[in-house]
C-alpha cells in the first residue's frame, strides 16, 4: 500500500470515487445512499469535532454500537488525527463494556441503541467519566454528558481544525497503533488486541492480490463491524471505490442479500449452513420428479462449475445439460443469496466440506480462509484461482506458518499484532522469537493447503485415551436443519455425548404436522417422538465420523447458549468450560456408572 494510514486511504478513495455511491443505511424503513464525497465531508468534520472534544493523538476512542454507517465514519475520523478506535461488541453486558472503558481508559465513546446508551450511562453513573456521542437522538438522555451524533457532528468552526487534522495525519505513521480489539475469550476477561495499520495494510494487499473487486461491486457489511474481519473487508470494499450496504440486524440477513443483490462479501460459516440445511430440508418432502430433478442439477452443477471455476474446457454437451438444469433448479438457489456472486469468504469458524461443494454445484464459490484477531485476522485463505474444499487454503502473501510443538498453527508476518494492551504476561504467553502461536491444531495436506482440526484446550481425550476434535463432530452434526446450537461432551469420559439446541421454530412446525401435542419447548423435547427423531437425524449426519466420534447419547435444551447465560462468546464461540460446568447435572446424567465401566 502507498499510504502511511487508513486515514490517506479513505481520503484518497473520496477524491477518486467522488460521485460513485459509497454506502446504504436504512433509515424508516428506506434504504438512503451516501456518495463517497458525502461520506468524506462526514469523516472531515467529524475529525474537527473530535479534535474540538480534546481528543488527542493515541487516545483511546470507543464506539459501542451494531453496524451503521456511522460506525465507519467515527473509525475514519479517529484514523485521521491518530486517534485509536475501540470496537465494543453491540451485544456486550455493562460489565463487559466497563472493563473496556477502563482498560483502554477510553473517555470518549460512540453510542448505537438504546441499551448501548443506558449501559453507557450506568457505567457513568459509576464514577467512571465518559463524554458519550449517540447516533441516535434520545431527548431524555442526560445532557451533561451525553451529545446526539448529529448536533456533535454539525460544528460551526469545523474549519479552524483542518491544519491541526492535516499535521496530526502528516506525523502518522505505518507501524502506529490503529485499533485495540478486545477478543471475546471462553477464559476471562477479554485481552486488548494492539493492531497498527501496516498490520492491516498487509491484509488489503493479500484480498488484492487474488480477488478482483471494483467500483461496479456491492457489499452486504452484515458481519460486527466489531470483529476485525469485516473492519478489515470493509476497508478495502473503500480502497476498491465499492459500495457498501450496513445491516444493524444480523437476522434479517437473508432478505437483504435477496433485496440488495450483493456481488461480494464476507461470512462465517453459519449463513451457509443455514442455507443448505433449508435447501436439503426442503427436498425431504419433495415428490419423487423434483428429488431426482435436484439430484440431476446438483451432480451437473458439480461437473460443470468444477471445471469453470477452474478454468478448464468445458465439454458442450455438459454446457447444453447445465444451462437447463441451472433454469431449472440451481438458478433458484443462486436467488435466495441475491442472485450471481463474485465470490463469497467464509471464516471465523470451519466451514463443512459439503457444504463448499453444494454451494459450488449452484454457482457461488466459497472462499474459506483462516486466521484470528492477533493476525488482522487472516493467515491463510482459498481464492478464486487456487481452491481446496475442505481446507482453510495455503498462507497469505509474505507470511510464514509452520505447525509447532502438539501439531499448533504458529504465524510470522507484517499482520501479526503488536501485542495485548496492558496485559505484557499474555503477550510473552503467545509470542516466541517473532512466531505468533495460535492456539489451534492444524496439518498442511500434500498440496500445501492448510487445515484447522481443532483448539489445543477443547480437544477432547476420552477415558480410553482418545482425542477427539469436537469442533469437526459440532460441524458435521450442526448442520442439520433441526439444529440451531450443539456442544460435544466426552472429556475423560467413555464416550461422545451432546447437549443439543434444537431450530425450535422448524421443530415446532414439523411436530404440528405430526399432530404432536405439547404446551411449550420444555415438553416439546421430551416427547420420545422427538427425541427418536433426533437419533435419527444426528445418526445421519455422523455417517462419515469415527465410530469413536459419533455420539451415543445426547440430551435436548428448551432454552439457546447465550452471551448472558455465560455460555458463548460475542463471536458465538462456546464457552465449553462454563457450559461443562453449568449443565454438569444434565451431562452426568448420561453418564451412569455402568457406561464408565
Amino acid at each position: 500500500m502507498k499510504y502511511e494510514h487508513i486515514g490517506q486511504l479513505i481520503n484518497d478513495s473520496v477524491t477518486r470515487f467522488a460521485d460513485l455511491p459509497a454506502l446504504r443505511f436504512k433509515k424508516d424503513g428506506e434504504w438512503k445512499t451516501l456518495s463517497y464525497a458525502q461520506f468524506g465531508e462526514k469523516i472531515q468534520r467529524l475529525s474537527a469535532a473530535l479534535i474540538k472534544a480534546g481528543i488527542n493523538q493515541g487516545d483511546a476512542v470507543g464506539i459501542y454500537s451494531a453496524n451503521r454507517y456511522e460506525w465507519a465514519v467515527s473509525d475514519f475520523a479517529c484514523t485521521q488525527i491518530g486517534a485509536v478506535s475501540v470496537p465494543i461488541y453491540a451485544t456486550n453486558t455493562m460489565e463487559q463494556a466497563r472493563f473496556i472503558i477502563e482498560d483502554a481508559n477510553i473517555k470518549l465513546v460512540f453510542s448505537g441503541n438504546r441499551d448501548q446508551y443506558n449501559n453507557l450511562a450506568a457505567v457513568h453513573a459509576s464514577g467512571i467519566p465518559l463524554q458519550v456521542i449517540s447516533f441516535d437522538d434520545y431527548p431524555d438522555a442526560n445532557s451533561d454528558f451525553t451529545q446526539c451524533f448529529q448536533h456533535f457532528l454539525d460544528i460551526m468552526d469545523a474549519d479552524d481544525y483542518e491544519d491541526e487534522r492535516n499535521r496530526r495525519s502528516d506525523a502518522i505513521r505505518s507501524g502506529d497503533l490503529t485499533t485495540i480489539i478486545y477478543t471475546s475469550g471462553t477464559t476471562g476477561n477479554p485481552k486488548g488486541v494492539m493492531l497498527t495499520h501496516a498490520n492491516l495494510f498487509h491484509q488489503m494487499e493479500c484480498v488484492d492480490a487474488n480477488f478482483d473487486v471494483s467500483s461496479d461491486d456491492t457489499s452486504l457489511c452484515f458481519l460486527p463491524l466489531s470483529h476485525v474481519y469485516e473492519r478489515m473487508w470493509s476497508y478495502y470494499v473503500y480502497f476498491k471505490g465499492a459500495y457498501h450496504a450496513y445491516l444493524e440486524d444480523p437476522k434479517q440477513v437473508i432478505e437483504t442479500l435477496q433485496e440488495l443483490k450483493p456481488t461480494a462479501m464476507v461470512s462465517v460459516p453459519r449463513l451457509y449452513e443455514k442455507i443448505y440445511s433449508a435447501v436439503m430440508n426442503s427436498q425431504e418432502n419433495a415428490s419423487a420428479i423434483k428429488k431426482a430433478l435436484f439430484k440431476a442439477a446438483i451432480a451437473t452443477g458439480d461437473k460443470y462449475n468444477n471445471l469453470f471455476f477452474r478454468d478448464q474446457p468445458v465439454p458442450t454437451g455438459l454446457k447444453v445439460k447445465y444451462k437447463i438444469l441451472d433454469a431449472l433448479v440451481l438458478k433458484k438457489v443462486r436467488a435466495v443469496v441475491g442472485g450471481e456472486k463474485n465470490f463469497f469468504s467464509a471464516g471465523g469458524a470451519p466451514l463443512e466440506k459439503s457444504i463448499e461443494e453444494f454451494f459450488l454445484s449452484c454457482g457461488l464459490l466459497i472462499c474459506q480462509g483462516y486466521g484470528l484477531t492477533e493476525t488482522s485476522p487472516m493467515v491463510s485463505y482459498n481464492t478464486p484461482q487456487n481452491f481446496k474444499f475442505g481446507t482453510v487454503g495455503k498462507p497469505v502473501p509474505n507470511c510464514d506458518v509452520r505447525i509447532g510443538e502438539g501439531g499448533e498453527v504458529q504465524v510470522k508476518g507484517p499482520q501479526v499484532m503488536l501485542g495485548y494492551f496492558n496485559n505484557p504476561s499474555a503477550t510473552d504467553k503467545v509470542m516466541e522469537n517473532g512466531w505468533f502461536k495460535t492456539g489451534d491444531v492444524g496439518e498442511f495436506d500434500e498440496d500445501g493447503y492448510l487445515r484447522i482440526t481443532d483448539r489445543i484446550k477443547d480437544l477432547i481425550i476420552t477415558s480410553g485415551g482418545k482425542n477427539i476434535a469436537p469442533l469437526n463432530i459440532e460441524t458435521r452434526v450442526g448442520k442439520d436443519f433441526y439444529i440451531e446450537q450443539i456442544i460435544a461432551i466426552g472429556d475423560k469420559r467413555n464416550f461422545i455425548s451432546a447437549l443439543i439446541v434444537p431450530a425450535f421454530e422448524s421443530l415446532e412446525e414439523w411436530a404440528h404436522k405430526k399432530k404432536i401435542k405439547f404446551q411449550d419447548q420444555e415438553e416439546l423435547i421430551t416427547h420420545p417422538h422427538v427425541v427418536d427423531f433426533f437419533r435419527k437425524r444426528i445418526d445421519e449426519q455422523s455417517k462419515k465420523l469415527a465410530q469413536y466420534e459419533t455420539i451415543k447419547k445426547f440430551k435436548l435444551l428448551a432454552k439457546p447458549f447465550t452471551m448472558e447465560g455465560g455460555e458463548i462468546t460475542p463471536t458465538l464461540k462456546l464457552k465449553r468450560k462454563q457450559i461443562n460446568e453449568k449443565f454438569q447435572a444434565l451431562i452426568d446424567s448420561m453418564y451412569n456408572k455402568k457406561d464408565q465401566e
